[in-house]
């Protein structure tokens, strides 16, 4: 179980949305936040509004992107609450270009915000966690993440997401000494500001901010258009998952239905063609002191 009191948390992504949800419930639940976000106004909005309503909150300018912006973030953090143990790495971008016609500047984009972006937060904050005697790290992935084939027309999104996925399953495993516990967070349809506000934070290095909003092809939602759920509503719903250290949270149980699809039938299928293979030709030739 990790316990939450007397922590203090930073959130990246933290004026809007999904971090927005985070950073009012852990206020009101007595945790002091440091609201991370390349638009600080965002931030400091919600800062403002957690303060107001009797909580401690700072707005910190941040772009995931840049290490020395995040170990900046960590800094202030430190210095206004003390020891940073809960740390949710939440800022993303999306995209809906196809691989064929994506420009290199919004790949880029894609792949530094979310996956280098958790990355990134988790080397800045892990080594203080660990002098603290522990905590938890929190990570939003996607869906498109878990099951990247359900969401056509997404395909750097979903490798980023997924890398997301493999990054803090496996780093779990070097955090169970230091007793900091390892949560991600696949939301699987929650209505945040990415669609009127994904292009406006975009840094010059990847092309600069654009005035139009996110741009969704039909097919990419043609089959069945995820319900949107409230950022507050599904708050509580991480911060359970947190509690009971669970490697995963998610908030739609519908959704377990696509992931049966992906893993029960897609990839089961694949290790029952590598069995039969087996079984009619042997296994392939063993190479003694391969490593």
């Amino acid at each position: 179980m990790t316990d939450i009191t007397g922590k203090a948390a930073v959130i990246t992504g933290g004026g809007t949305g999904i971090g927005m949800g985070l950073a009012k419930e852990l206020a009101r639940r007595g945790v002091p936040v440091a609201i991370g976000d390349i638009m600080i106004d965002n931030a400091r909005r919600t800062a403002a509004e957690i303060v107001a309503a009797g909580g401690r909150a700072i707005a910190v300018p941040c772009d995931v992107c840049e290490r020395a912006a995040i170990h900046a973030l960590r800094e202030e953090a430190e210095a206004a609450f003390g020891p940073i143990q809960l740390v949710f790495a939440n800022a993303g971008a999306t995209n809906f270009d196809r691989l064929a016609e994506i420009r290199d500047e919004d790949a880029d984009w894609i792949i530094q915000v979310n996956l280098m972006g958790v990355l990134n937060t988790a080397r800045a904050f892990l080594p203080g966690m660990i002098a603290a005697g522990g905590g938890h790290l929190v990570a939003t992935s996607s869906t498109a993440g878990l099951t990247p084939g359900s969401v056509p027309v997404h395909s750097v999104y979903s490798a980023a997401k997924m890398g997301i996925i493999g990054l803090m399953m496996n780093l779990s495993l070097e955090l169970r000494q230091h007793r900091i516990g390892v949560t991600t967070y696949c939301p699987g349809g929650v209505a945040s500001a990415l669609g009127d506000q994904n292009s406006l934070y975009r840094p010059q290095r990847f092309g600069g901010p654009k005035s139009e909003g996110l741009q969704v092809p039909e097919e990419s939602f043609q089959d069945a258009a995820p319900r949107f759920y409230s950022p507050e509503s599904v708050a509580p719903i991480v911060l359970e998952a947190v509690r009971r250290d669970r490697p995963f949270a998610f908030d739609h149980a519908e959704q377990r239905e696509t992931f049966r699809e992906t893993y029960s039938r897609v990839v089961e299928t694949c290790y029952d063609d590598i069995a039969a293979w087996e079984a009619e030709h042997g296994t392939p030739e063993l190479v003694e002191n391969a490593g």
